[in-house]
């Protein structure tokens, strides 16, 4: 790996700041590992070079003249979720081809305001339905870790996918992802990288293509936690053209990182403790634990009951929203359209020929649960049980608990194409056992490498906060990250 691409975001700042590189030779240099290395790991699904050059060009202005803004020339990759004006944009997906907005994601808009630098859009599942990033129509994206002495081709998790291995394989200095069930924390676990998934409402969702709204949430994935609480801070805003904003003050995350955790509680919930849990992610588990411990933190055991029901809750809330989110593709406004003999034909062409397998699955089900004679048994259910989950976290805060420490996953990184998941959804389903309550209950999570495997493969834990809470994540994240380091991949790419 380059020695300039291997900077940190605030490293990159520094060094940007005092003019020892330029924010044009920065971004350069990250276009030529982009153009080494793409084909191999496939995280990009389209590169924006002159852009980003010109982009960079302007933030050499500005720093020469001393008025840098908080990310001035840090070139960063964007999910294809997020609209970006006049640039491929299409969630990848098929039945989006060609689209590219007339307009520009809040989050991204934040991020230019900023100074940031566009490099490109980011691969990903398909409509962020996927837990692998195989559903994506571009192919799937290659893990930059490998097993011991192996070189079987692994995946990074999904949906944001593309943005863990460019980060992790240091083609962009930091990426934007959304977590609509754990689609930052699990790729940000199975690459070493940092994720997290903020409140529901902290980040504006306008312009950001929609697979369930009331769990959809942006966020960043970065090297490291500092790295994240920067990011986060720009990504943030309260939108007015996004109803679910919540106009709040952005706390400036970076400025908690080293302070002291002595007192905190921690909360252990006894329901994520479950039966088959591989013995390496329990004794990962018990590490986390014991670093806190180390740093002050009082550690709790607690009990989170409707836990149990969580993953069966969200797999008929995300689909029924998916169902309605996705009826609007239909090959007349914009993006595909296969023809047929009348409009009704062309509708079912275009939906068939347009979507993959995973989406059109996710969109029968969601349809089902709220079809007539069925909207009750299982959607309505469904969300009485999320309300019983929102419940749990609740009491559980009331208590004076400041955090919750899980895993992020039931195992590491596993392999592209593993029959025993592609062909068994539940199995697949199961990567988000520990990832979807929190989606649920709209809080805050953020996901820490905290060691590896026997195989060498990067494993991650999870810190839950109470609503908008995600300063106290970042200052718990710090220690932790402290205590078990920071983990890159052997370049073999």
């Amino acid at each position: 790996m380059n020695d300039v691409t291997a900077l940190t975001i605030a490293e990159a700042r520094e060094r940007l700041r005092r003019r020892e590189i330029t924010a044009v030779e920065l971004t350069d240099i990250y276009l030529a590992e982009i153009d080494k290395a793409n084909a191999k790991i496939n995280a990009y699904v389209s590169i924006t070079g002159d852009q980003a050059r010109h982009m960079a060009a302007k933030s050499d202005v500005l720093l020469a003249k001393g008025k840098e803004r908080p990310l001035e020339g840090i070139p960063l990759g964007i999910k294809d979720l997020f609209a970006t004006y006049d640039v491929h944009t299409q969630a990848c997906s098929r039945i989006l081809d060609g689209f590219r907005p007339n307009y520009e994601s809040t989050v991204t808009a934040n991020l230019w305001a900023d100074g940031a630098v566009l490099l490109g859009k980011l691969n990903m599942d398909e409509f962020a339905m996927g837990s692998s990033n195989e559903t994506s129509f571009y192919g799937p994206v290659i893990n930059p870790w490998r097993r011991k002495g192996s070189a079987t081709a692994l995946v990074p998790g999904g949906s944001s996918g593309g943005s863990a291995a460019a980060v992790a394989a240091h083609l962009c200095a930091g990426a934007t992802a959304t977590d609509t069930g754990g689609s930052i924390r699990q790729p940000a676990a199975f690459t070493g990288t940092v994720g997290i998934k903020p409140t529901y409402g902290r980040c504006s969702r306008w312009g950001v293509i929609a697979f369930a709204s009331s769990l959809d949430q942006a966020g960043p994935i970065a090297r490291d936690v500092r790295d994240c609480a920067i990011l986060l801070k720009s990504m943030a805003s309260f939108d007015i053209k996004d109803s679910t904003s919540v106009d709040l003050p952005v706390p400036d995350y970076e400025a908690v990182l080293g302070k002291s955790v002595k007192g905190m509680k921690i909360g252990i919930p006894k329901e994520y403790q479950i039966d088959d849990m591989p013995k390496e992610i329990a004794r990962l588990w018990s590490r986390g634990s014991e670093c806190l411990k180390e740093a002050g933190a009082q550690i709790i055991d607690i009990s989170m009951p409707h836990t149990k029901y969580a993953l069966a809750a969200y797999y008929i809330v995300a689909p029924a929203e998916a169902s309605s989110n996705l009826a609007r593709y239909d090959g007349v406004r914009y993006g595909l359209r296969v023809s047929g003999k009348d409009i009704i034909e062309m509708y079912e062409n275009t939906r068939s020929l347009g979507f993959g397998h995973e989406v059109k699955r996710r969109i029968l089900i969601g349809t089902y649960v709220l079809s007539a004679g069925y909207y009750n048994a299982y959607y309505l259910k469904a969300q009485k049980v999320r309300t019983l989950i929102k419940r749990d976290f609740d009491q559980v805060f009331e208590q004076g608990i400041d955090a919750i420490l899980t895993p992020v996953t039931p195992s590491a990184a596993f392999r592209i194409g593993d029959e025993s998941l592609t062909q068994d959804p539940v199995a697949m389903y199961l990567n988000d056992i520990f990832t979807v309550t929190v989606n649920m209950a709209g809080l805050p999570g953020l996901s820490i490498p905290a060691g590896l495997s026997t195989e060498g493969l990067p494993l991650g834990l999870q810190l839950i906060g109470y609503p908008f809470g995600e300063e106290i994540l970042f200052q718990l994240g710090h220690v932790m990250e402290k205590a078990c380091g920071t983990f890159s991949p052997k370049k073999w790419w």
